[in-house]
């Protein structure tokens, strides 16, 4: 979805109107795509921490495990100067909402990208076998559950 740097530029963009948590971002950014796309926290959550070592994001207050990031003047700065660039990629996300057609779908876009994040993280390594054959499970009566609707 974004060049290198790109996903960078449109979370400080984000975060330069307000303090905003991960979660926060990855829901903005699928609102915007109308849910056609939405980046994993596999991609946001690295990103964030890099922003913050390079000090172009702080954390400011904390919610839990919830970190609320806000701009530093570097940050500041280093968005002033590629301005242009960040609009033209939040453009792209708004343009992807007008062209998907998934405004309707949205809500089941989300949910299956939640769902392999989740079994991502869950079946990483070697799980045992029971986790296989439950999730096996799981995915099974879902698929029939949907069959049935009507």
């Amino acid at each position: 979805m974004f060049d290198a740097g790109e996903l960078r530029l449109v979370l400080l963009r984000l975060i330069e109107g307000r303090a905003r948590h991960g979660y926060d971002l990855i829901r903005e950014i699928e609102t915007r795509t109308g849910g056609a796309y939405a980046p994993s926290p596999g991609i946001v959550y690295p990103t964030l921490t890099l922003l913050e070592e390079l000090e172009h994001i702080q954390a400011t207050t904390s919610e839990g495990a919830k970190k609320a990031f806000s701009l530093t003047p570097a940050g500041e700065a280093y968005l002033a100067e590629r301005r242009a660039e960040a609009d033209a990629a939040l453009g792209r996300l708004d343009a992807l909402r007008a062209e998907s057609g998934r405004i309707e779908s949205g809500p089941v876009w989300r949910a299956m990208q939640n769902l392999k994040a989740a079994m991502a993280q869950r079946l990483a390594g070697e799980p045992e076998k029971r986790i296989l054959f439950d999730t096996a499970d799981i995915l099974d009566e879902a698929a029939r559950k949907i069959e049935r609707l009507s």
